[in-house]
């Protein structure tokens, strides 16, 4: 017995769904260029996919950011070889802590607040989400305390240039699509 057209479910792709997964794509790209720097520290890197997502964000809105950041995780993850390893749920909770972070920050006046002050409250609640997942379940003692001061001076850093390339490529003249 066959389905009629009518009877099949069919999923068609508009032009939203090819956005999300150009953006989700360059995401994984720099997700990768990341995993590819030398780092001191586990956990030290600068973030790069977070440009991206700062762009949907502020161009396309919080559903697309959020399905962007959600993409990118799960990708560079499973292309890492890192899906469901403590690095990976390290990275889900940065992810979510930086999103929750994001929210924050789009309701904050745009005429004040742009793409390097949300670039450094990401960046703040990245680390915080991460140092938070690993003091409740990894290292359960509080001398990961230890580690802030690196991991603050990183989130700084890295959100101050992550904001301020996601700012240049945001005045390109050909910028948006």
């Amino acid at each position: 017995m066959t389905a009629s057209a009518s009877d099949r479910l069919v999923l068609a792709a508009d032009a939203s769904d090819h956005r999300v997964a150009r953006l989700a794509a360059l995401a994984i790209v720099l997700a990768l260029v990341d995993a590819g720097i030398p780092s001191p520290l586990p956990g030290v890197k600068p973030g790069l996919a977070n440009i991206v997502t700062l762009i949907a964000l502020s161009w396309y809105g919080w559903r697309v950011a959020l399905a962007v950041s959600l993409l990118r995780i799960f990708g560079a993850g499973l292309l890492l070889g890192s899906l469901f390893t403590p690095g990976f749920f390290l990275s889900l909770a940065g992810g979510l802590a930086s999103l929750a972070g994001l929210a924050l920050v789009s309701t904050w006046p745009q005429r004040w607040f742009g793409p390097v002050s949300a670039s450094l409250v990401a960046a703040f609640c990245h680390i915080a989400g991460q140092l938070a997942l690993a003091r409740w379940l990894l290292i359960p003692s509080n001398g990961i305390l230890y580690f802030v001061p690196i991991f603050a001076l990183t989130a700084l850093v890295s959100g101050l240039a992550n904001g301020l390339i996601a700012q240049k490529l945001m005045e390109a003249p050909d910028a948006s699509d």
